[in-house]
């Protein structure tokens, strides 16, 4: 991404070790390294990135990143000090986002040991010696725990990734496991925080993992089409095809398997040239090939990441920098709500008014043949506000979504004025939908109210909303009433946003 950097880097000139080992000595390594931490990324690009609709980043760091503390024991002790004011630079990079509204992931792309030989994780002789090392398992352990002690409390923190791109070894749900433990024990806040994990390219594996969780816990899947000797021959026009129809249903049943807490948090718009070659139109190809992924990673999981942001000469490589790609292999824009939210401070007042003024209709609803389903319901509740929670973390950018239940009750009518009292739903069932539509409706316009932005994790937020309600608010076995008719309140909610703001 940055050949520059290498020029004088130590060894074979690949890897982040290599830089710090190189440039005749660590300060020499430490001056390259910090000119490229302070111009690289600026202020200016999470301003940019604002002005486009982008609402998170994700941001690679190594342990090392940490200091030079952390790099004690490690293939990095010799150059620890190119490290002393590493961290600074995150917290820096982190806060600047934040001026921007910008979320972040914060990604541990390299982990003490290696999780996977490559030279992204910071080492270039290929040796993996993370997993069944007790050495560097527990200085993991000691990274991932100094993380969340630093960032969960951090507001536009939206999570912490806990591996990249780890080799799929019979050991790494266990070692998933005790890092999200150990994690979680750090704090009360860190119980009920976003927790990511990369699959180890299993999409399934991962994703029986996630489902048999019940706390925040999110799969990250990559999907790259260059790296192999079949990606390699098959056109573009087949890769799109292939991403229309057996990747959408594979990435689908695994969002729908695990609640939605799945993101493709790497892809790119990178073609070979041969799959290229024998396209008629090779620009038109690529930006059917690139917006298609986009449209489908929207589609079936809670949002994307693209690789990389910038590189060098970024302009002339549309595959893999996404500043050269926005506007010709992708869209020019992408806010939730389709335009930007107001710039003019005069603005703000007049359309917060707006949304907050939305009221949540009431509605009967006819009876169905289903016995279990009341005949009349008003899908209004009078403390709306129960199960809530504040809205500190910027969700994904997802399209409008139906909701996947079977159970098939039909859209309720307007019944009532808006001003008329809501009467207090006492049948089980009816307390259920009553309070899941209202749920749903009110999260749209809170989230409406930040910045534009839509619920992305949808199955963990009504989780946890149910959790949070407890049994005397939705007793067991009306779950599926609430689940289904949130749903509903959401997609009607962010309709009634769209149409209001527009």
């Amino acid at each position: 991404m940055t050949p520059s950097i290498f020029t004088c880097a130590a060894g074979p000139q690949i890897a982040e070790l290599d830089i710090a080992s190189g440039w005749g000595s660590p300060d020499s390594a430490r001056t390259v390294l910090e000119r490229h931490w302070d111009t690289f990324i600026t202020a200016s690009d999470f301003q940019y990135l604002a002005s486009i609709g982008i609402n998170t980043v994700r941001l690679p760091i190594g342990y090392w990143s940490l200091g030079p503390d952390f790099c004690q024991g490690t293939a990095f002790e010799p150059v620890a000090e190119v490290y002393q004011n590493s961290w600074s630079r995150v917290v820096r990079a982190i806060n600047m986002a934040a001026e921007s509204g910008i979320g972040v992931l914060v990604d541990l792309h390299g982990a003490p040991g290696s999780q996977n030989g490559q030279p992204h994780s910071g080492i270039s002789d290929g040796q993996v010696n993370l997993f069944g090392n007790d050495w560097y398992e527990n200085k993991t352990m000691a990274v991932l725990s100094f993380l969340a002690q630093e960032l969960v409390n951090v507001t536009n923190i939206v999570g912490i990734q806990i591996l990249n791109e780890p080799n799929n070894v019979d050991e790494l749900p266990d070692f998933y496991a005790r890092a999200i433990t150990t994690m979680r024990s750090t704090s009360p806040a860190a119980m009920e925080f976003p927790l990511y994990l990369h699959d180890g390219f299993d999409l399934m594996r991962f994703s029986d993992f996630v489902a048999n969780r019940t706390d925040f816990v999110v799969q990250d899947h990559h999907s790259y089409f260059v790296y192999t000797a079949s990606d390699a021959s098959e056109s573009a026009s087949h890769h799109t095809q292939d991403v229309h129809d057996f990747i959408a249903k594979d990435l689908g049943a695994a969002s729908d398997h695990q609640r939605r807490n799945l993101v493709v948090d790497e892809f790119s718009c990178a073609l070979t040239d041969q799959s290229l070659s024998g396209e008629d139109d090779p620009d038109a190809a690529r930006r059917g090939f690139c917006e298609g992924q986009m449209e489908i990673y929207q589609n079936e999981t809670a949002g994307w990441a693209f690789w990389a942001y910038d590189k060098e000469n970024c302009f002339d490589d549309p595959g893999w920098c996404f500043k050269a790609a926005v506007g010709k292999s992708l869209p020019s824009t992408f806010f939730s709500y389709g335009h930007a939210p107001p710039t003019d401070p005069s603005r703000f007042p007049a359309l917060s008014d707006m949304v907050s003024e939305m009221g949540s209709p009431s509605y009967d609803m006819t009876s169905t043949s289903d016995e279990t389903t009341p005949s009349t319901i008003a899908a209004a509740s009078s403390t709306p506000e129960i199960g809530l929670f504040p809205v500190r973390r910027r969700s994904r950018l997802r399209p409008e979504r139906r909701s996947r239940s079977s159970l098939d009750t039909p859209r309720p009518q307007p019944s009532r004025k808006r001003d008329e009292p809501d009467p207090l739903p006492v049948d089980p069932n009816q307390r259920a939908i009553s309070k899941g539509y209202s749920d749903g409706f009110l999260t749209a316009k809170i989230f409406a109210l930040y910045g534009m932005s839509k619920l992305g994790f949808t199955g963990q937020y009504i989780n946890d909303s149910l959790a949070k309600l407890g049994r005397k608010v939705i007793e067991p076995g009306t779950e599926h009433y609430y689940e289904q008719w949130f749903m509903e309140g959401l997609n009607d909610g962010e309709a009634l946003v769209g149409s209001t703001v527009n």
